[in-house]
């Protein structure tokens, strides 16, 4: 009985809803209607099997089951239409099944429409970059996509494998570094959603995560236009200038690209930093304290993150930030 407990409420566990940020019962795009659609198909026909199944299972119980005295029932063999019976009714289900899955492969395969908005993705150990090659943009962590839009994903790995998975939009993908896979979607609606990498890539996998936010066309032609200006610069004897110049002169411009100030290419661009909703891959929403205590000591908060400590007075850290967040 304790086991059984165990491992009921293991299975409780496991459940969730459609209200959740990454649930594929709530599907916001073709891509993810297709999948949604096959689910539902194979769910019912489980059902029905289960039904028959069980059905006939109780029924031999309590037919067949021993009472005292009587005789033992009389086995079947040879039974021509039985046997027929029991072995084409498994294969027509499994054609049922076949075909819609065929298809659904099929129409996931990759392969967006001509005119699509094509966007590069690259995973890293443990945060993602986009570039959309035809608009001469990069973005990093957050995709940001026109709405009712055919969007073309072409995605690879800078190091070891990666999985692209975003429940309401798609299925996953693997980002394998040497090859190309492809995704094609077209988002429903406007909003907000989450992803996570699904291939276990090193000791911050779980940390690994990803937004997309889907805008109508106005909305994203000003955030492409905002990707495409330089950076404001900061004004003379602000806090902003005097946090300029301490990262001019810490290890960060190594590592970091900032638009006329440095060209680093290990960890992301920051020139627009400002702008997103969220800092570590995604992982904490981009605030003053998150932010500061990031600077301060990324591996504390994402384990394994190639960002070491920073050893910053607190005026130096307070202008780093004041800086940070003039990058709109």
């Amino acid at each position: 009985m304790p086991l059984a407990l165990l491992v009921v409420l293991v299975l409780l566990a496991a459940c969730g809803g459609a209200h959740l940020p990454q649930s594929t019962l709530a599907p916001q795009s073709d891509f993810s209607s297709d999948l949604f659609g096959l689910f539902k198909d194979v769910f019912w026909w489980a059902v029905a099997v289960f039904i028959v199944v069980e059905a006939l299972l109780l029924f031999a119980i309590a037919r067949f089951r021993a009472r005292p005295g009587a005789a033992e029932p009389k086995p079947v063999h040879g039974h021509t239409v039985l046997e027929i019976s029991w072995t084409l009714a498994p294969a027509l289900i499994l054609v049922f099944i076949a075909v819609p899955t065929m298809r659904t492969i099929f129409s996931t395969a990759g392969h967006a429409p001509e005119g699509a908005l094509r966007v590069e993705v690259i995973g890293h150990q443990w945060w993602w970059e986009y570039r959309y090659p035809t608009l001469n943009i990069s973005a990093y962590n957050e995709l940001h996509l026109p709405v009712r839009t055919p969007i073309q994903l072409e995605m690879t790995s800078a190091d070891v494998i990666h999985s692209f998975w975003v429940p309401r939009l798609g299925g996953k993908r693997d980002l394998i570094q040497g090859r190309t896979n492809r995704i094609a979607w077209s988002a429903d609606s406007t909003g907000e959603y989450w992803g996570q990498c699904a291939e276990f890539c090193g000791v911050s996998h779980a940390n690994m995560r990803l937004r997309v936010v889907v805008q109508s066309d106005s909305v994203f032609q000003r955030w492409v236009d905002q990707q495409r200006a330089a950076p404001a610069t900061p004004a003379k004897g602000s806090p902003a200038e005097a946090g300029q110049q301490v990262y001019r002169r810490s290890p960060c411009i190594a590592c970091h690209t900032i638009a006329s100030v440095s060209q680093g290419k290990v960890g992301p661009d920051l020139s627009h930093l400002a702008g997103r909703a969220t800092i570590a891959g995604a992982l904490f929403p981009n605030t003053t304290d998150m932010l500061r205590r990031w600077i301060m000591n990324a591996p504390a908060l994402k384990p394994g993150a190639l960002m070491t400590p920073q050893n910053l007075s607190p005026q130096d850290l307070d202008a780093v930030v004041a800086y940070l967040q003039s990058l709109k």
